[in-house]
């Protein structure tokens, strides 16, 4: 595969279920389900890491999520990194029937039931937002270990989830200034080296200016963010693959470490 050629530490998906006909955002409609997607590239690489930008975990079961997940990571040899967040787009919950309300206390929820499914066993407990009762019951398989959880979102409740229970943060299309505000609070929390501040940009090295890419990997250095997520605008294969080639050039360029 490509990514691996060149050097990337990690590849990525994202999620979107339902898209309304007149929204802004996301650009397109036709998005692959994520944990299909990437179990497709699991089987055709060695090495990335495999992640989700981000998955709305509230509009999915938590349990069928940590089990899609624990097989995955099985499958691949440990490579998952879960990027999550609490959602924002209420037609999408809609379409699901999820209520758009409770999607901060089911994104909390649903933390605890994934990872009580991938550390335990015969697991008894109850969980009252998802209506949820274990009664000495058993979830296999696991994870190969711990599985990451990257959680996205820029809010302030955002920050304090990722602080709270988070492996790390991973916030989306913000300036190396805005991201700097961020940064110092979640610091404050977690200061520990292994703490990912991670950051996914809109860069597209076949259209803009190189030099201005450079200077935002720098300035988003500064400001303490530990990884990026370059997401290429083009929309066919074989440009979406120059991209990718001409970034990787530009992060060595940078002196950015890229293999994990």
């Amino acid at each position: 595969m490509l990514a691996e050629e060149l050097g990337y530490a990690d590849v990525w998906v994202s999620d979107h279920v339902a898209v309304p006909t007149d929204a802004e955002y996301p650009p397109s409609a036709y998005v692959f389900e994520p944990l299909v997607a990437l179990t497709w590239v699991a089987a055709c690489t060695n090495r990335v890491g495999l992640g989700t930008t981000v998955l709305v975990l509230p509009m999915r079961n938590p349990l069928v999520l940590a089990k899609m997940v624990a097989s995955i990571d099985q499958l691949s040899g440990g490579r998952i990194i879960l990027g999550i967040a609490a959602g924002w787009l209420e037609a999408e919950f809609n379409a699901l029937g999820v209520p758009f309300s409770e999607r901060g206390a089911r994104t909390d929820e649903g933390i605890d039931i994934m990872r009580l499914a991938w550390t335990d066993d015969h697991i008894t407990a109850e969980f009252p937002v998802h209506g949820a009762r274990f009664a000495s019951m058993r979830t296999k398989p696991q994870p190969v270990g711990h599985v990451p959880l990257w959680i996205g979102g820029h809010a302030d409740i955002a920050l304090a989830r990722a602080t709270r229970v988070g492996d790390g943060w991973h916030g989306a299309f913000l300036s190396p200034e805005q991201t700097a505000q961020r940064v110092k609070k979640l610091r404050a929390a977690r200061p520990e080296a292994d703490f990912v501040i991670s950051m996914r940009t809109r860069w597209d090295a076949l259209e803009d200016d190189h030099d201005i890419i450079l200077a935002e990997i720098d300035h988003y250095q500064e400001v303490g963010v530990t990884h990026l997520v370059p997401e290429p605008r083009q929309r066919t294969v074989d440009a979406y693959l120059r991209a990718i080639e001409a970034q990787a050039d530009l992060f060595r360029r940078a002196g950015v470490t890229m293999t994990a």
